[in-house]
């Protein structure tokens, strides 16, 4: 018997940090965390890039106008996310050195809250493997992996 090929669902993340504070926004009537803090984020979309789908949702959820020489991959997870579909995850984290436009909530519809938050004190509301990669990539750790047994 064939096995069915491996799958998994690619995602991309903007982890924009200045002055020391981190960029998150709360999700809300999205069925998935709906109450807790993430970052701009997206799956990938078929026959796009991570790059231009983080270059996507910046503009489509915070007006945040992104150039592709402008971003660093600074954390790659590998996670199960517990759902039935999709289960596996494999999330590509950029930081962006500089960007334009005025950060403004475009998706009030699934994001109640967009706002800067301090590094070293992070909301307790956050979604676990957000506060994961943000504590890795303080520390210069480019990889990690998130609820495997």
């Amino acid at each position: 018997m064939k096995k069915k090929p491996h799958q998994n669902l690619p995602a991309s993340y903007l982890l924009l940090i200045k002055d020391n504070s981190v960029l998150l926004l709360r999700r809300a009537n999205t069925g998935f965390e709906d109450g807790n803090y993430s970052l701009i984020a997206g799956r990938v979309d078929p026959n796009e890039t991570f790059t231009q789908t983080i270059i996507r949702e910046a503009e489509e959820e915070a007006w945040i106008i992104l150039k592709p020489e402008d971003l660093d991959v600074v954390h790659l997870l590998h996670r199960n996310s517990g759902q039935a579909e999709y289960n596996e995850r494999v999330d590509v984290f950029f930081t962006a050195q500089k960007w334009q436009g005025e950060i403004i909530n475009k998706e009030p519809h699934k994001c109640d809250d967009l706002s800067w938050f301090d590094l070293d004190n992070l909301p307790d509301n956050i979604i676990p493997y957000i506060k994961k990669v943000i504590e890795k990539t303080k520390q210069a750790v480019y990889y990690s992996e998130h609820w495997w047994k």
